[in-house]
């Protein structure tokens, strides 16, 4: 840990701290209230579907809990032990989030087709980007001889780590906006009443804080290493 660690990464790490708190605390509120239509998570899922004339997408129950996803490729909406049977305010909102996605999915969301295609590159980037960054930063500073070659390195594992970020900075207008079509069909389709849809929208905003405070993070770690780059060329 050093100075630039301090400045680009900490804070954010702190934010993702306290969104993984909010959330989690906002959920176990609002996963005690149960709502008025005793409709389950899938069931509301499979109704706002219908609402939308989505009839291609399969609602699966899958283990854990707030693990729920969206597969564009399966076609399947996957929702948790958490989600999947409860009838509670907290689960439905976060069962129509994950339908937000498939509505994203059918209408042809920009941002939801770009962050699929970016997935292996945000796989490979992010596991290896970090590394290579670090190890030419390292080595570039040790062996002046072979200081181009391992500048090259830093180069690939900038860029590779780029494009993780990439996805990090994408999945924000997606998340936004699959909540954003969540709230407005839960309200449309009288899923839930006024007062239900203000306990569903706090759970679905501390959730895309989550988001927000990982692609801090990401940001912070790429632009830490560029300034870690930077200044080891400055050296030589």
């Amino acid at each position: 840990m050093d100075l630039t660690y301090l400045i680009f990464v900490m804070p954010a790490v702190m934010l993702s701290m306290i969104a993984s708190f909010m959330v989690k605390n906002r959920f176990n509120i609002y996963n005690k209230v149960l709502s008025k239509k005793g409709l389950s998570g899938a069931q509301a899922a499979q109704l706002l579907m219908r609402a939308n004339d989505i009839t291609d997408v399969q609602i699966t129950h899958i283990s854990g809990s707030l693990t729920d996803n969206y597969n564009p490729t399966s076609k399947t909406l996957n929702l948790s032990d958490s989600t999947y049977a409860s009838t509670s305010i907290a689960a439905i909102g976060v069962a129509a989030h994950e339908t937000g996605h498939a509505i994203q999915h059918k209408v042809g969301y920009g941002p939801l087709g770009l962050r699929s295609t970016l997935v292996p590159v945000a796989n490979i980037g992010s596991r290896f980007g970090p590394t290579l960054a670090i190890l030419g930063i390292i080595f570039g500073a040790s062996a002046e001889s072979s200081a181009s070659m391992w500048q090259l390195v830093t180069n690939i594992g900038l860029l590779l780590f780029g494009g993780a970020v990439l996805f990090y900075v994408i999945t924000l207008p997606v998340e936004f906006d699959a909540s954003r079509r969540a709230l407005k069909i839960l309200q449309e389709t009288n899923t839930l009443d006024s007062e239900e849809l203000s306990g569903a929208r706090k759970v679905l905003w501390a959730a895309a804080m989550t988001y927000v405070a990982s692609a801090l993070t990401a940001i912070g770690n790429l632009l830490r290493l560029l300034v870690l780059s930077r200044n080891n060329k400055s050296r030589r």
